[in-house]
């Protein structure tokens, strides 16, 4: 272990190579996460917008946050929903789960469709400053094809949802 941190740790491994040589490998351990695909009545998808630090720049999402250890990621679902968009959903449906960058990091993503949807209130952590923006499907489609929607949770969920929602 070379590092361990409030969300993510860090370890180095020594490895069998499949020529029986071996090598190293740097991991990034994460709990995992959730992404939601919220749609509200009108056919819409509820995206946030958020600076994200690691790339220097603002992105439109669909929420989701990390699990927490031993957190159902259904309930995790549920409530990342609600802290991220302040609505709470009647249906969560699971779509599917997937590695996110598995070359180097064990994060497991759990992605869901989120309808029947009901305004309560954010309830944003306090280093989160998310704003809520609801967008017609075919428009957050075109988003995807023109890079304004460019990191791989917010695709593959956008994508997914198309024949489900």
């Amino acid at each position: 272990m070379v590092f361990q941190g409030r969300v993510i740790n860090l370890r180095v491994d020594n490895v069998a190579l499949p020529d029986g040589s071996t090598g190293t490998r740097e991991i990034v351990e994460y709990t995992g996460a959730v992404a939601i695909v919220p749609v509200n009545e009108k056919g819409e998808l509820l995206l946030v917008r958020q600076y994200r630090y690691p790339v220097g720049k603002t992105l439109i999402e669909i929420p989701a946050g990390k699990i927490e250890t031993g957190e159902d990621p259904t309930a995790c679902a549920h409530r990342e929903l609600l802290e991220e968009t302040g609505y709470e959903a009647k249906k969560m449906t699971r779509l599917f789960s997937f590695y996110s960058t598995p070359g180097f990091t064990n994060e497991m993503i759990h992605l869901y469709l989120a309808s029947e949807l009901t305004l309560k209130q954010q309830k944003l952590d306090d280093d989160e400053f998310i704003e809520v923006e609801a967008v017609p499907y075919q428009h957050a489609l075109d988003m995807i094809w023109t890079g304004e929607i460019c990191d791989a949770k917010s695709v593959a969920g956008i994508l997914a949802a198309q024949d489900k929602k």
